[in-house]
C-alpha cells in the first residue's frame, strides 16, 4: 500500500494520475503583493510561505484533528478558525484555501476572519465543490458560489473576485477518475490488483479525452470543481 502511494504520488503530474485534471495548485493572484501580515488558515505543510514577498509576517495556523493527525502539519498556532486567537484588526491578509468544507461553520469562520482582518485588509479564500468526500469524518459541506457570496456579506465584506476553479469538461473527468480509482482502491486483495490495470487504462484515457476535448468544447459556469473568492474589509 505504501509503495502504491509513493507511485501515485511520482505520478502527479501525468495522465496516468486520477487527479490529473485537478491542476496544479494555484497560488491566489493578489497574494505576491501583499504587505505587512498574513494569517493563513489551514496552513498545512505552510506552501505559501515560499510565495511571500520578503518582510511580511507569516503566522501559520491549522486545526490538530486535520492538520496534525492527517496532515503532520506544522504551524505556529493550533486553534479553532472559529475562534481564533488573534486580536480585532490585527492582520492585512488573511488566507483560507480548502478549509471552510471541513468546519462545522464555515459562517463563523468567515466571521473570525472579517473580525481579525484590518480594514482595508484583504483575504482569499476557496472551497471545492464538485469534488469526492475526503479527510473524513471532517468534510461537511460544498457550497455554491452563491452560498460564499452569502457568507461574506454577511460579515461585512466585500467581493473583489469570485470565480469558478476547472473547466466544466474537466470537472466532468475529473469525477469519473475518482470514480474509477476509488471503486478500485476499496476493494482488497487479488480483486484490487485484477483492476488496477483496467483502471489505469480507464483513467488515462479519460484524461487526454477530456483534455483535449476542453481544448474545443466551451465551458459552462455551472459546473465547478470549485470557487475562489478575493474580498476586502471596507
Amino acid at each position: 500500500m505504501a509503495m502504491l502511494r509513493k507511485w501515485m504520488k511520482l505520478l502527479a503530474r501525468t495522465p496516468l494520475h486520477p487527479q490529473w485534471l485537478l491542476g496544479r495548485r494555484r497560488f491566489p493572484a493578489g497574494i505576491a503583493g501583499v504587505c505587512g501580515s498574513l494569517l493563513d488558515i489551514g496552513a498545512a505543510n505552510r506552501w505559501i510561505e515560499h510565495y511571500l514577498p520578503d518582510g511580511v509576517d507569516y503566522v501559520a495556523l491549522d486545526y490538530p484533528p486535520t492538520g496534525q493527525d492527517l496532515y503532520g502539519a506544522r504551524p505556529h498556532v493550533f486553534a479553532d478558525a472559529a475562534r481564533l486567537p488573534f486580536l480585532e484588526g490585527h492582520f492585512d491578509g488573511v488566507v483560507c484555501l480548502e478549509v471552510l468544507e471541513h468546519v462545522p461553520d464555515p459562517a463563523a469562520v468567515m466571521k473570525e476572519i472579517a473580525r481579525v482582518l484590518r480594514q482595508g485588509g484583504h483575504a482569499w479564500v476557496s472551497m471545492p465543490f464538485l469534488y469526492p468526500l475526503h479527510d473524513a469524518p471532517f468534510d461537511f459541506q460544498r457550497y455554491t458560489k452563491y452560498g460564499l457570496q452569502r457568507d461574506v456579506e454577511q460579515v461585512g465584506l466585500k467581493i473583489v473576485s469570485l470565480k469558478k476553479s476547472g473547466h466544466a469538461m474537466r470537472t466532468a473527468g475529473l469525477l469519473m477518475c475518482l470514480a474509477i480509482a476509488g471503486g478500485v482502491h476499496a476493494q482488497r486483495g487479488l480483486l484490487r490488483l485484477a483492476l488496477l490495470p483496467i483502471a489505469l487504462i480507464a483513467v488515462i484515457t479519460i484524461n487526454v479525452v477530456v483534455w483535449l476535448s476542453s481544448l474545443v468544447m466551451p465551458d459552462w459556469s455551472h459546473m465547478a470543481m470549485g470557487h475562489e473568492l478575493e474580498v476586502r474589509k471596507p
